[in-house]
């Protein structure tokens, strides 16, 4: 029998996830540049990958909620510190192997991966709050924008944990920082949400817009200085440095 919550909860994840693999993955693939900056039959695996870590990820999740709703403070950090590592370990993982690790498309890879994490948790975000016995549309409302600060929050720290890239800025990112960004952000998600709907709206929405522009901030700066498959990387300079 079809769950209806874990349906709808689905096609919300996969329109969020996939619109944004669609959106701004897309914007560094042919026809949009003149040639693609990685190799796409990899972005799907790592999206797909993502969809699958996302599963214990979100169970976990859904734990978080459950012990902040109790008050149990340490249970629900314990929760939080499952979650956000997952991430950064499936995500350190997956730039280490030979498959997605070589070349320097791995940042896409990655975001590809963050995305499917981002959309499985939206999915029990989403399954969680349809399965409550008094549903009302705040309540409803504080889901799906969390959903979306989920999946913006989940690519925004895939930048951040790229060990040794920096951004026009000049910050360097590291995996410490993008657990201490997640977890910051899905923190303040619960705690806004358990003190009434329109604080929950509010933490959303901040987490959301935080989280768009940290993204934004080094999007380009990452992921538009890689180089297409196959392409050489320009001869070093006797003084250490590459040509451009």
């Amino acid at each position: 029998m079809v769950n209806a919550s874990l349906t709808l909860g689905a096609l919300v994840g996969v329109l969020l996830a996939g619109g944004f693999v669609y959106w701004q993955i897309g914007r560094y693939a042919a026809p949009q540049v003149p040639v693609t900056l990685f190799d796409e039959k990899r972005e799907v695996y790592a999206f797909v990958i993502g969809l699958f870590v996302g599963v214990p990820l979100t169970l976990f999740l859904l734990f978080l909620t459950s012990a902040a709703n109790r008050g149990a403070v340490t249970a629900a950090l314990i929760d939080l510190g499952i979650v956000v590592a997952g991430a950064e370990v499936a995500q350190w993982v997956l730039l280490r192997t030979r498959y997605f690790g070589e070349g320097s498309a791995g940042p896409f890879y990655a975001l590809g991966l963050r995305a499917g994490i981002g959309g499985i948790l939206s999915l029990g975000v989403v399954a969680q709050a349809l399965e409550q016995t008094t549903l009302t549309l705040g309540g409803l409302s504080v889901a799906l924008l969390q959903s979306l600060a989920l999946v913006c929050l989940q690519v925004a720290t895939a930048l951040v944990a790229l060990p040794g890239r920096t951004t026009g800025r000049g910050i360097r990112g590291s995996p410490v920082a993008s657990g201490l960004l997640g977890a910051g952000g899905i923190g303040l998600l619960f705690l806004a949400a358990n003190s009434g709907v329109v604080t929950g709206l509010v933490g959303a929405a901040l987490v959301t817009a935080g989280a768009v522009v940290v993204y934004r901030g080094r999007r380009d700066a990452t992921l538009g200085t890689i180089r297409p498959p196959g392409e050489p990387a320009p001869p070093s300079s006797p003084f250490g440095r590459r040509e451009p």
